[in-house]
């Protein structure tokens, strides 16, 4: 499996297209022997998030191929220690007090939703229970809000607070649900923003930051 990562504030929509050819041509693959197009459909960055869906669908467009659209908490959860508990929950600091999170269980090989994906604060978050077992978790959602998140689930789960989803785990979700007939026409791909409003004034966040002092 090739990927490429680096982190890049700003650059992805300059580094993404080379990339791509690079891995390619690395591989000594011709865009026309590819059978579909996956993407991180979200939740994450809006922007991010925009620019992912948008190269996906041109470059779907161009080569006349379908999209694998594959949620980033479910990358994440499937980049999250092999050696440790079954039960993921994957959590991405979403900004303005709040994370993304959802809990997944890996069984034979696969990687299946425990629940549905949120956006919420940290302290509103429902933990795996402990009495159904140990589960870890991934993701800066964790790190959050001066690590609140990671605080609440205690020092006995494993937490990695520093994890970032990778290209490969989505390939590899995304094949597996290519295999599943989950491909779909590029116009029907769409965004998992999760939340409704993207974006607060400075007045909404100093108004958000003193109510939950």
């Amino acid at each position: 499996m090739r990927e490429r990562f680096e982190l890049a504030p700003r650059r992805h929509a300059e580094l993404s297209l080379p990339w791509a050819e690079a891995l390619l041509a690395e591989a000594g693959i011709a865009r026309t022997q590819l059978d579909a197009i996956a993407v991180g459909r979200g939740p994450g960055a809006f922007t991010g998030v925009r620019l992912a869906i948008a190269l996906a669908q041109g470059i779907a467009l161009a080569l006349d191929r379908p999209v694998l659209p594959v949620s980033t908490l479910a990358v994440l959860a499937a980049g999250a220690r092999a050696d440790g508990p079954a039960r993921i929950m994957a959590a991405i600091d979403a900004r303005m007090g709040e994370v993304y999170a959802a809990t997944f269980q890996r069984e034979a090989g696969t990687l299946a939703p425990s629940g549905a994906e949120r956006v919420l604060p940290p302290d509103a978050v429902v933990l795996p229970d402990a009495a159904d077992g140990d589960w870890q978790g991934t993701g800066t959602g964790f790190a959050a809000a001066d690590g609140l998140l990671a605080r609440r689930a205690g020092g006995s789960v494993q937490i990695d607070a520093t994890a970032l989803p990778r290209a490969a785990d989505l390939a590899r979700l995304a094949a597996a649900a290519f295999a599943r007939g989950e491909a779909v026409a590029p116009e029907f791909v769409e965004p998992a923003y999760l939340r409704d409003n993207v974006a607060l004034t400075l007045v909404e966040q100093q108004a958000l930051r003193a109510a939950r002092k």
